[in-house]
This record gives C-alpha cells, sequence and structure tokens, in this order.
C-alpha cells in the first residue's frame, strides 16, 4: 500500500509519529512529511533519522491554506495532530476546539480538495462517552471524519482508536521512573484508576494494519491489556530496588475519570469483532457499501469495553514494561 506513495503526517514529531514514521520507511514510500508546528522537534527528528525521503514542513492544522499546500501529491494522510492533555483542554477548551474540531475539518477539506486517497484518523478512548473537553473535541472529529465519507470525494476516511501508549511524551511510566529516583514517592490521583496500554511498537502496527484494511467510514477500535495504575507504580518501584517509595492521592484532575472506556455500550449495538486485535464501530448513518463489508462479521459479545475489566497482573504488566524498553 505504502510503496512508492507520498505520505503526510501532521503532529509527526510526538512519540506516535516517531514510530510511524519509524515502521514507514521500510515500506519503501517515495516520500513522508511531517507537518508540524514545533521547529527544533523538526530539526532533532531529521537528524535522528537522516533519510532523503523525509521532509519536514512548519504548519498548523488550523492553517487551511497550509494544510492544502501541504497535502498536493499526497496519496495518504495520518492525522495525529491534536492538543491531548485533559488539564490544558479544560483550562483553554477553545484552543482545543481550534486545533481538535476545527483543525480535523481543516484536514478533511485539504485532503479532498488534493485528491488524497486515505485520511486516517488516530482517536482515543477518551471519545467513547467523553466526561471532559479533550473528550468531547475528539468525539467531534470522529463525527466529522466519519461522515466525510458522504461528502462527494473518492477519498476514504477512518478512524483508528486507542488507549495510552507506554513512553509517549508525558507519559506516566516516565513521571514514576523520574518520582522515584529523585523523591522516593509516587504521586497518584486516585489509588483506584484504571487504564489502557500498549507499547508504542504495537499500537503504530495496529495503526497501519488498520491504514491498510480500512474501507472508509469505520472506526477501529484496538483491544488493548488494561492495569491499575497503582499496581504499575509498584512494579516500577520493586524493579528500581526501592523499598522505601511512599505514594500520595492527589486526588482527580478537573476532567479525569477512575475508568476509561474504548468502546461505549451505545456503540457496541453496532460494532463487529474483526479479529483478536481489533474490534470495529459501524456508523449509525448509512455509508454506501460499508455494512455489506462487515456483514460477515460477528456482532461484539460486550456491552461495553472498560478498563476496570480483566485487568493484568503484575507479572503480565512488568512483562509489557519489559517488551515496552523501560525494564532491563
Amino acid at each position: 500500500m505504502f510503496s512508492n506513495a507520498t505520505i503526510l503526517v501532521t503532529g509527526g514529531t510526538g512519540s506516535w509519529g516517531h514510530e510511524l514514521i519509524r515502521q514507514l520507511l521500510p515500506q519503501n514510500p517515495r516520500k513522508v512529511t511531517v507537518f508540524s508546528r514545533n521547529e527544533s522537534s523538526q530539526v532533532a527528528m531529521k537528524r535522528e533519522f537522516e533519510d532523503p525521503r523525509l521532509s519536514f514542513c512548519i504548519g498548523d492544522i488550523r492553517d487551511k491554506e497550509a494544510l492544502l499546500k501541504a497535502c498536493e501529491g499526497v496519496d495518504y494522510v495520518f492525522h495525529l495532530a491534536a492538543l491531548k492533555h485533559v488539564p490544558v483542554c479544560e483550562e483553554q477548551p477553545y484552543e482545543a476546539l481550534k486545533t481538535n474540531v476545527i483543525g480535523t475539518q481543516h484536514v478533511i477539506e485539504a485532503a479532498i480538495e488534493n485528491k488524497v486517497k486515505k485520511v486516517i484518523n488516530i482517536s482515543t478512548d477518551k471519545a467513547a462517552n467523553p466526561s471532559n473537553f479533550y473528550g468531547m473535541t475528539k468525539a467531534i472529529g470522529e463525527k466529522l471524519i466519519v461522515q466525510a465519507n458522504l461528502l462527494q470525494s473518492d477519498t476514504r476516511f477512518i478512524c483508528v482508536r486507542g488507549g495510552n501508549v507506554l513512553g509517549t511524551n508525558g507519559s506516566v511510566v516516565h513521571l514514576f521512573i523520574k518520582q522515584i529516583k529523585e523523591k522516593n514517592q509516587i504521586g497518584i490521583t486516585d489509588k483506584n484508576m484504571t487504564r489502557f496500554f500498549l507499547t508504542q511498537e504495537e499500537a503504530i502496527s495496529l495503526l497501519l494494519r488498520g491504514a491498510m484494511e480500512g474501507v472508509g467510514g469505520e472506526i477501529f477500535v484496538m483491544m488493548m491489556p488494561t492495569c491499575k495504575i497503582i499496581d504499575l507504580a509498584e512494579v516500577l518501584t520493586e524493579h528500581l530496588g526501592k523499598t522505601d517509595v511512599s505514594v500520595v492521592e492527589l486526588g482527580i484532575r478537573p476532567g479525569e475519570k477512575i475508568h476509561e472506556i474504548l468502546l461505549s455500550e451505545f456503540e457496541s449495538h453496532t460494532t463487529v469483532t474483526y479479529d483478536d486485535q481489533y474490534l470495529v464501530i459501524l456508523p449509525t448513518i448509512d455509508i454506501p457499501k460499508l455494512k455489506a463489508h462487515y456483514s460477515s462479521y460477528p456482532k461484539v459479545k460486550i456491552d461495553s469495553f472498560c478498563s476496570s475489566h480483566s485487568l493484568m497482573n503484575k507479572e503480565d504488566i512488568k512483562a509489557l514494561l519489559m517488551k515496552g524498553g523501560f525494564l532491563t
């Protein structure tokens, strides 16, 4: 699919973007362009990869004209750019709206005008039954992407929804390791909190698979393992050989949930089991040929997919951290 293709990655200098590009380059694309706002991150990334097929474009998805120019001659767009931190979006909702909603609409319009083949939108568990402004903007972004398949164009639009990825910017793993080493103390918002986790490599492999196999209009949901945050903290503490680390409960931040969900009860009614790695949410609106394409897949047998279910034990968490390169 990506051989000899031209690819644009919005927000490509982040952790997801790094891993995505690391996995895309061996697939022999003609050109991969990173479109983002951060000049210094682009320079560092260029030095890191040193690949002539990788180019960089300073731009903001809020700027439609810049996106229109960046999408010229592009075959595939991976839309990663977003404001992602829950407290930031709670405190500055209009900024989150401009980036996550209006910016996504700009991506749709630029892709259609330039006859892009596929747009793959990266979404989040917080878009399912959203309780914070970040989740609400990502939920609207999903709706826009799905609806875009009804516009008069040959561009296909696909969503891939996942949870937390180990080691991304602002990851709790890095924070806990730093707190354990420097303070002998870990700050946790609530000891009952659970989250979905996957390694960067696994998450991007799933993302690429969804990109290749999606037909347009569906939301691929990654089946991700879950764990209690307190268990994750204790595994890191034990690995670092610390016995005097205290845990301080900080209280839930604005907009934060105790448990996340990747699939809501409402969505489960139109969801099929794709395989052991993916669920596929089909829209309630009628997108030509989409339901027929998935008619042979079994209806999902769960009412929802919550991070409080099927929790990993400490050995499983340790194995996941080792796979992600955080423990040796």
